[in-house]
């Protein structure tokens, strides 16, 4: 079962800014298989925690994520946490989802991370309820399929990406085309030149016949 929450920024009707959560640590297990590059992860620093992802729109960044929605992302981390709840000054920590790092030594739920440059804190001063409360009304609990969900969203990455390469491919020939038309004209504009014409009068000086002129050109 994974929880979802509506934060502020939440697109209606797409998973844009859409936050959602494991129940337990093996869920947390496979929401780190199969998330998505779009996902950011966020944890309490130095504590247990649960593990919050919020869904980003495609071409957006970690440091893209609005201001009041990464706050509602924070609070919610600092909430389930069992110490961080308790506490004040909480740092979170936040990183893309492509940033985990999960090794086979680790223990379930367990996580590291391949870059550290990657790496983002923030600081949660207190708890608000009215964020909380707020996130809680919005709550849906549901059971995905979440390979099923990763496969489709790879699919569509895919048929994106080959859209793309067969847009660029008739732009560059029809590029091609365009600069052929462009070269033809002038060649033929340099073939109707003036110096390059001979005058009905200067073939009558040169041709005293037609077969003349004849025998001339072939």
């Amino acid at each position: 079962m994974v929880f979802h929450f509506l934060p502020r920024g939440y697109v209606e009707g797409k998973d844009d800014y859409l936050i959602y959560m494991g129940r337990d640590k093996y869920e947390n297990e496979e929401l780190i298989k199969y998330g998505l590059p779009t996902d950011v992860w966020f944890h309490v620093d130095d504590m247990s925690s649960a593990h919050v992802y919020l869904r980003l729109p495609d071409g957006a960044g970690i440091d893209d994520i609005p201001a009041d929605t990464l706050e509602d992302c924070s609070q919610l981390v600092k909430q389930n946490s069992i110490q961080g709840c308790k506490s004040n000054d909480v740092q979170i920590v936040y990183t893309p989802w492509g940033n985990l790092k999960k090794t086979a030594s680790m223990e379930v739920g367990q996580v590291g991370f391949n870059d550290e440059k990657l790496r983002r804190y923030t600081k949660v001063a207190r708890k608000s309820n009215d964020i909380l409360n707020r996130l809680e009304k919005t709550r849906r609990e549901l059971q995905p399929d979440f390979k099923t969900e990763k496969e489709t969203y790879e699919a569509l990455v895919r048929g994106k990406r080959r859209a793309e390469e067969r847009a660029t491919r008739a732009a560059e020939k029809a590029a091609k085309e365009d600069s052929k038309r462009q070269e033809d004209l002038r060649s033929y504009k340099g073939l109707m030149k003036s110096d390059n014409m001979t005058s009905n009068a200067e073939m009558r000086d040169k041709y005293q016949s037609v077969e003349d002129f004849e025998d001339d050109f072939m």
